[in-house]
């Protein structure tokens, strides 16, 4: 009897994602474009209604599922690791940030400089977009770098901004909206904890939805802000991921100790959409604002744009450049118990010899962390 060989899978075309997939941070970064193209130049198509509307234009329910599911994947063993990661990210893009232009502020005045004002500056420095955060950890991070998305429900909006500038105590955080930021995540480590087969249902959901979330997501960003936004709105564009993201990254490194791994915190270098309207608040509550509003929100939503397609293209050239742009489950043991190879750029300590048979009997890998399986 004579059988049919099964397919090599390996050697199947696949000209749509095989082609996003070649690039860093591509089933993310290619859906958000193009997501910008079609509301700046088609928007009525976003507004079609019913299930068009539904899939390509209202991204927050997408971005929900993959927090929940997310949450499916922590254990109480692994709630301190995103606590800390939390932690680390807070003080590497907001709080050293904030300091760093506060700083300037005193040195420069309000007017800032090249253009670029001190509340510009704020409003684009010192948050981050959790959905670039979430599609790019989806792939290539544990689930305790997903967990840490709360440090973008902490820093969206102009809270840290008006703390930064003191702006007569006006700065507050609705525990209300801080509370529906983390919800479904508490649900799904209560669920995921309690029945372990829905964690198995769900640890596939980041890689198929991103692509979705991030189309929905530029359908928010108009495009038309990075001509009118100017060189001044490039230029801070450019700026955030390199400074905030680098500070995030300095934070992966020593204290997280993330050895290889830590190029993960270039993708916290992001300004999240919602502080475009930053400025326009902050001279609500102080007068002497009003002045840079305009110009000010035109540059911020060009760095909103700018950062989301550079923070993720840095942070994958420095994953590849240290050889882990990988899921970290393929990659076996957790990068701060393996070694370096000769003559990288990034040290991390030096594994400890497992124990014989420690790995069959499924002991303790680092961190407790089994992420997502990323697409390919």
């Amino acid at each position: 009897m004579t059988t049919t060989p099964s397919p090599d899978l390996s050697t199947l075309r696949s000209p749509l994602y095989g082609a996003m997939d070649k690039i860093p941070g591509g089933t993310m970064v290619i859906p958000l474009i193009l997501g910008a193209v079609v509301g700046t130049t088609a928007p009525a198509f976003l507004e079609l209604g019913s299930f068009t509307t539904a899939l390509f234009a209202t991204p927050m329910p997408l971005m929900a599922l993959v927090i929940f599911a997310t949450g499916m994947q922590i254990t109480p063993r692994s709630i301190g690791p995103v606590a800390g990661t939390t932690g680390a990210l807070l003080l590497g893009k907001t709080i050293v940030p904030g300091l760093a232009v506060v700083g300037l502020g005193f040195l420069v005045g309000l007017d800032g400089i090249l253009g670029i004002s001190i509340v510009a500056l704020l409003a684009t420095f010192d948050n981050s977009n959790g959905g670039i955060w979430l599609a790019f950890t989806g792939k290539y991070g544990t689930k305790t770098d997903r967990g840490a998305y709360v440090a973008s429900a902490v820093n969206d909006g102009p809270f840290f901004t008006m703390l930064f500038i003191g702006a007569a105590g006006l700065g507050s955080i609705p525990l209300d909206a801080f509370a529906a930021a983390i919800i479904p995540l508490v649900l799904g480590i209560v669920i995921g904890n309690i029945d372990h087969r829905w964690t198995e249902i769900l640890r596939p959901v980041p890689s198929i939805v991103i692509p979705f979330f991030a189309f929905g997501l530029g359908t928010g960003i108009d495009i038309s802000a990075v001509l009118t936004g100017g060189l001044t709105g490039i230029v801070l564009g450019l700026l955030v991921t390199p400074f905030t993201g680098g500070t995030a990254y300095l934070a992966y490194r020593f204290l997280l100790r993330r050895g290889r791994r830590s190029g993960i915190g270039f993708v916290a270098g992001t300004t999240a959409g919602n502080s475009i309207v930053t400025p326009a608040i902050i001279a609500s509550a102080d007068p002497r604002f009003e002045k840079y509003v305009d110009v000010a929100t035109v540059q911020v939503a060009t760095a909103v744009l700018v950062s989301a397609i550079t923070a993720p293209l840095i942070a994958a050239w420095f994953l590849k450049r240290n050889g882990t742009l990988s899921d970290p489950d393929q990659d076996g043991l957790d990068d701060r118990r393996r070694p370096l190879p000769t003559g990288s750029a990034v040290d991390a300590p030096s594994p400890a010899p497992p124990e014989t048979g420690a790995l069959d009997r499924g002991v303790d890998r680092g961190d407790d962390i089994e992420p997502f399986p990323a697409s390919r």
